[in-house]
């Protein structure tokens, strides 16, 4: 069964007539094909009994049916109204009062209420998000290979950018140098703006890369990822410039254990909440449990962060061909930051990361 014949079973299972998929990363997930529509429209459209269509801007039609997109594909321009031609075709094929699944997480309030206007008797209350994530949550060996392939794309980014750093050089020269050497190799996109920060300033866990320029005597963090084939890769490493302080070895050296205890206890049987105890608690007991500020790890596939959470609270038991980052940090404003992350998929005994950059503290300079 295909992905979208598993969405039509559902829908006829929960007596629901229509999904509408919203998020980009869905559509492509399902379809095969990614685009970020900005302001316009693009939406998949799946009944629980016809032949699904895509729905986009018309400067992107022919681009759908290049990806492999065999089914219906409709276009609109600019000038045009976007939702009331969909409503046309739904009508064309729906007649009755309609039952509708959304995306709850994704579909804006605007979208909402310009679908509501279009069908004012049908019902938009049922959330197609948990089944969408339930979907994804178990990766198979085709996406696990294209994983792997964009962790291999990740750690020839970590050894560009240690080969670029240099006491006195800003962050973002460094970050410039690493997408330049993906990008003569072929690898256009990154996961996400990669994240480079010296001393002090990688305190701040959601900070930016800066014009900061790289100190000596200091840690470094790196935080990366590519993509491969609409799969993203996600890792950090934290090297030494110089010979930093006692207190930031002591904080990497706490960070490291804890990561790798993390990741030695990732496999089938755990659930997300105990695992990040076992990190949480390491560093706890360094005296550090007021500097591990977030989730140990968050889920990961198409997307920087998917479903589920490595949290507390969490009572999901892992399984299998899942698929998530296992990160500690500690963070001590104004004295270092440090972060440690590999993603891995579970095994049948254990865990594989994707990602195999040296954890052990290297030093430059």
């Amino acid at each position: 069964m295909d992905k979208i014949e598993k969405i039509q079973r559902w829908l006829a299972e929960k007596n629901r007539d229509i999904a509408f998929i919203s998020d980009p990363k869905t559509i492509q997930y399902l379809s095969g094909f990614y685009s970020d529509p900005n302001e316009r429209v693009l939406l998949l459209v799946i009944f629980k009994n016809k032949a699904p269509f895509l729905f986009g801007p018309a400067l992107e039609t022919e681009a759908i049916k290049e990806s492999g997109w065999s089914d219906p594909v409709y276009g609109y321009l600019d000038h045009e109204a976007p939702w009331k031609l969909i409503g046309d075709q739904i009508r064309a094929r729906e007649t009755d009062d309609t039952y509708f699944a959304i995306e709850k997480s994704n579909l804006s309030v605007a979208w909402l209420e310009s679908a509501q206007q279009e069908f004012p008797s049908a019902d938009f209350s049922t959330d197609l998000t948990p089944m969408i994530n339930q979907m994804r949550l178990i990766k198979d060996q085709g996406e696990i290979e294209k994983l792997k392939v964009a962790g291999k794309w990740a750690d020839f980014a970590f050894k560009t950018c240690f080969e670029a750093v240099r006491v006195g050089r800003p962050e973002s020269r460094v970050a410039a140098e690493m997408s330049y050497a993906l990008m003569k190799s072929g690898i256009m996109e990154l996961s996400f703006p990669a994240l480079i920060q010296s001393a002090a300033h990688a305190a701040e866990p959601h900070g930016a890369t800066s014009d900061k320029r790289i100190e000596n005597n200091a840690l470094v963090l790196f935080d990366l990822g590519t993509v491969w084939d609409g799969y993203i890769s996600d890792a950090t490493r934290t090297i030494a410039v110089g010979k930093p302080n006692e207190k930031s070895l002591d904080i990497y050296k706490v960070c490291l254990e804890a990561q790798l205890a993390a990741q030695e206890a990732a496999k089938p049987g755990i659930t997300a909440a105990e695992l990040d105890k076992v990190a949480r608690d390491i560093i706890s007991k360094a005296g550090y449990g007021d500097y591990f500020n977030h989730r140990l790890g968050h889920g990961m596939g198409m997307s920087e962060h998917e479903f589920p959470s490595i949290m507390s609270g969490n009572d999901l038991v892992l399984q299998p061909g899942m698929c998530f980052s296992i990160e500690p940090g500690i963070y001590i404003p104004n004295v270092a930051g440090v972060r440690i992350e590999d993603c891995v998929h579970i095994t049948e005994d254990g865990n594989e990361a994707f990602t195999h950059t040296t954890k052990e503290l290297r030093y430059f300079g």
